[in-house]
């Protein structure tokens, strides 16, 4: 019995090009996912765990942890299948910013646009910038930044 090789759906270093733009599947966010958050994190803040705290707030209501925005936005930009199995490493997150809060019930997802890449041969592919922003149910941007990743060349 052979092994066959595992499928690869991401895109190589050189398939990237400048001004590509790639969305993801959406996601909703869950009571779980924020409960779960705060258990991972221990982050109890109680904007994101207490209703009646959450009532005296300027949104009025819970909203899910900043940076399980960023998670599920990270896990979102795997679902787009063009970083699966070509990524070497996850390197830099720049300018990121947390616009608008994401509410317990908001459907999520990314869109990617390559910005720049550079080829790297030391690493054997190269590095692409990309502009992510996370955007809920209503087009509206929640977050935003640039991400680097290092991305393999194609064997020959």
């Amino acid at each position: 019995m052979s092994i066959d090789a595992p499928l690869i759906r991401g895109k190589y270093f050189k398939e990237f090009e400048v001004g590509m733009n790639f969305i993801s599947p959406g996601r909703t966010v869950t009571e779980s996912d924020v409960v779960n958050f705060a258990g991972l994190s221990g982050d109890y803040t109680q904007i994101h765990t207490d209703v009646e705290f959450s009532k005296s707030t300027p949104v009025g209501q819970r909203v899910a942890h900043g940076l399980l925005g960023l998670s599920i936005a990270s896990g979102l930009a795997v679902r787009t299948g063009v970083l699966e199995g070509t990524v070497i490493a996850f390197r830099e997150i720049n300018e990121w910013k947390f616009i608008k809060p994401i509410f317990i019930g908001d459907t999520v997802r990314v869109s990617l646009s390559v910005l720049e890449t550079k080829e790297l041969r030391r690493i054997g592919g190269g590095a692409v910038n990309i502009e992510l922003r996370l955007l809920n149910q209503n087009d509206d941007t929640v977050m935003k930044g640039i991400w680097k990743v290092l991305v393999a060349s194609k064997p020959e």
